[in-house]
């Protein structure tokens, strides 16, 4: 199963999905997405691996945690960005863990880092719960174990998948809007 093109599909219609499960609990807009290539490329190419292995390692006792911290992380890496991208973009991807490294970085994300206020919070991580509960019942509907090599590579979809609507998340609640460019906002 593990072909480029029918995990590109899963993405495309897990991602779809996840909009739309955003979108109901008031934490997304419509339109486009908003979306930066720098909070892209670190999580290529700096923190999908670590994440993943993170993940990985506590998705048989955590599964939903395990999707929706992708969400928080990206959530994090977005505000660096708006914040100091200069002085965040070298920060290591255990810069985003809480005290207890990876078992509280929903809580560390959402709390000092972004200090939302304890319901907004709340919402967020509601929303990303729905979220991963969705996804999960999608693997479950379409057949996929996540212990098998096949179900290793759409949890890695997923984590991707996450990682963006966090990100996007963020961005909107900062108040970037997609605008073409020359055109005003």
């Amino acid at each position: 199963m593990a072909n480029s093109e029918i995990l590109d599909k899963f993405e495309k219609v897990l991602q779809d999905g996840l909009v739309k499960v955003l979108r109901g609990c008031s934490v997304l807009g419509d339109g486009k997405l908003p979306e930066s290539d720098d909070i892209e490329d670190i999580w290529q190419n700096s923190y999908m691996e670590s994440y993943v292995g993170d993940a990985v390692e506590n998705f048989n006792d955590y599964p939903e945690a395990a999707l929706a911290w992708a969400a928080f992380l990206g959530m994090g890496v977005a505000n660096n960005w708006d914040k100091d991208w200069q002085a965040h973009s070298s920060d290591p991807y255990t810069a985003y863990y809480g005290p207890r490294g990876w078992d509280d970085m929903d809580e560390h994300i959402l709390g000092p880092m972004l200090s939302l206020t304890p319901e907004y919070a709340a919402k967020l991580s509601d929303a990303f719960y729905s979220c991963a509960e969705s996804t999960l019942g999608l693997m479950r509907h379409e057949g996929i174990e996540a212990q098998t090599k096949d179900g290793f590579y759409i949890l890695v979809r997923a984590y991707c998948v996450f990682y963006r609507l966090g990100a996007a998340v963020e961005l909107q609640r900062l108040g970037y809007k997609l605008v073409k460019p020359g055109l005003k906002a």
